[in-house]
């Protein structure tokens, strides 16, 4: 195997960052961050097997879009701790990280939704366009078990510093719009048990996001609207962030991190912010678990600004758990499915209420 690879220092908020870039044999690039330079030597690795590419196709009535990726039914699903792919080089046992150790890892998703360029003439007759984009997997650990919470401050802030790392290099690249994400549980949908989540880089903004573009830009103050709550919806705070049930939650215990000052992205906040973020990354999973005293099945996602929409965005992590109590889920019923209106059983004052007390 080559070693051939390239080891950058990143200036990160809170300090020095290492970006080790290795491109995998079948082209796709893997990003190892760390504290210190990594130099470990490549061993043997999993492969991207041929995939179909994906297509977009548009549904006139509800003007909405939907991804077609028929590849992605045959992705790695609950595998065994012994053929987990996320995990590091084992002898014998190739894996997507060629290392036998790591800290945090990014690279090009072995499945992905969507895909940097398309070769003309594979699109269908139904097609309304390439699913352009990018699919990213972030491992957090190289343990096979874990969570946010279990993960130690230090490499949580690691964390922080590769998503903003990728947000730049995918900005740079063109990409208008990039979302890091967790699901978390089987619940959710998820297919390996270890510890990961993922980014996906779209060409354009997603609907939801530009309709937040618009409040913002029409002069929606999410801050300001926060602070005249007094108090009533938070959760915890730590620094200048807040953590707190929204008003207007769609799931029961739906949780948002927030800075408490205008803020476009994780790339504008300074060395304490990053920090106060990496602790409540823990904090609130923590207090979900508890809850019910189980751990809580959720989607997380980072909603920063998209690419050149700085000036007015403000960012949120969002937090939407699925059990409204404990061993019963929240599901996407019929109304909500067909109309896009939620119903929900707990109000969010009362939830703020519930996870603050914890």
């Amino acid at each position: 195997m080559s070693n051939i690879s390239s080891i950058t220092r990143l200036e990160g908020s809170t300090g020095p960052v290492f970006r080790r870039d290795h491109q995998k044999a079948d082209g796709r690039r893997l990003s190892l961050y760390s504290y210190a330079p990594h130099d470990g030597p490549v061993r043997e690795e999993l492969l991207r097997p041929e995939t179909a590419p994906g297509e977009l196709r548009r549904d006139p009535l509800r003007n909405s879009w939907a991804i077609y990726a028929p590849h992605r039914q045959s992705r790695t699903f609950l595998p065994a701790a012994a053929a987990d792919p996320l995990a590091p080089y084992r002898p014998g046992a190739p894996t997507e990280i060629p290392f036998e150790d790591f800290e945090l890892a990014v690279f090009e998703n072995r499945f992905p939704s969507l895909a940097p360029s398309l070769e003309p003439g594979h699109l269908s007759d139904w097609a309304s366009g390439a699913a352009i984009g990018q699919c990213e997997v972030v491992v957090f650990s190289k343990e096979q078990v874990g969570s946010l919470a279990a993960l130690s401050q230090a490499r949580r802030v690691l964390l922080i510093e590769a998503l903003i790392d990728r947000y730049r290099c995918l900005h740079e690249a063109g990409f208008a719009y990039v979302m890091p994400f967790e699901n978390r549980g089987e619940q959710v949908g998820v297919t390996l048990p270890h510890p990961h989540g993922q980014i996906y880089a779209f060409p354009s903004v997603p609907a939801p996001q530009l309709s937040a573009v618009s409040a913002f830009a029409a002069g929606y103050d999410l801050v300001g609207e926060h602070a005249s709550w007094n108090g009533k919806f938070d959760v915890t705070a730590d620094g200048d962030l807040t953590a707190f049930c929204p008003p207007f939650a769609r799931f029961p215990y739906e949780t948002w991190v927030m800075p408490r000052r205008p803020c476009a992205g994780p790339w504008a906040m300074d060395a304490g912010s990053v920090r106060s973020l990496a602790r409540l990354l823990a904090e609130v999973p923590r207090r979900l678990d508890a809850l019910f005293a189980q751990p809580m099945p959720y989607m997380m996602s980072f909603q920063a600004a998209p690419r050149g929409a700085d000036a007015n965005f403000q960012f949120t992590v969002q937090f939407f758990p699925v059990l409204r109590s404990a061993g019963r889920l929240k599901f996407l019923a019929g109304v909500e499915q067909f109309t896009g209106v939620f119903t929900v059983d707990v109000v969010p004052e009362d939830a703020a209420e519930r996870l603050r007390a914890l």
